[in-house]
């Protein structure tokens, strides 16, 4: 099952990607992605490695973006790509059948493709601007993500949102019919976070108007 919140990390001000991620799991997420630019894979490999050894003390999951050789030599849960990276159907080969693999769409013929090479999920964005990516794609807002979904249809593959997302925004991109949603600086940078995590996956849980991915 996958999670209807998932916890991007980021490095804060204070600390490193594990940093933040240890608070994450502590404030009650259960889908963590580490998500490290500009490192050396070994370096990120270490990351992985002891982030996925802090999601099985509490219950969760760890999903890589970008390297799937690391995903699979940290024992991850599974891997996320951007659209620039490899496409899934090649990170198939090197993760093989069980392992989750997500991929980045912008657009309606970006879910298609990532649909056709056998995306697990797919994470859409961005939904506002958001200082976590470098090169960012069009920004969708609500207006956009709405014609998305009705133009897709009745297409079953859960969909996260991405990009910028604050709790006050759930509610609304819930009643489209989507999975989840996806969050960075809102948990990261939260005086409370086991607050935020708790009120985020209440406003999650509210149910759909058109519920198009439930799996």
């Amino acid at each position: 099952m996958i999670d209807k919140l998932h916890y991007i990390s980021q490095q804060p001000e204070n600390g490193s990607h594990l940093t933040a991620i240890r608070q994450s799991l502590e404030a009650g997420c259960k889908w963590v992605q580490l998500r490290v630019k500009n490192q050396p894979a070994d370096v990120i490999l270490e990351y992985a490695i002891e982030a996925n050894r802090l999601c099985n003390q509490h219950g969760a999951k760890l999903i890589v973006n970008d390297h799937p050789e690391i995903a699979l030599k940290a024992g991850a849960y599974g891997v996320h790509l951007g659209l620039e990276d490899m496409s899934v159907s090649r990170a198939r080969d090197i993760v093989g059948n069980k392992m989750i693999i997500g991929g980045t769409a912008n657009t309606l013929e970006h879910i298609k493709q990532r649909i056709a090479e056998g995306a697990d999920y797919i994470g859409l964005g961005p939904y506002r601007f958001t200082a976590t990516k470098q090169k960012l794609s069009p920004i969708l807002g609500r207006n956009g993500l709405n014609a998305i979904i009705r133009k897709l249809g009745s297409v079953h593959i859960p969909i996260i949102v991405i990009g910028g997302i604050l709790p006050e925004d759930i509610t609304a991109i819930m009643e489209t019919g989507v999975h989840g949603v996806a969050a960075s600086g809102a948990i990261t940078y939260a005086v409370n976070r086991a607050e935020v995590v708790h009120q985020m996956y209440q406003r999650l849980n509210v149910p759909s108007l058109n519920p198009i991915s439930k799996a």
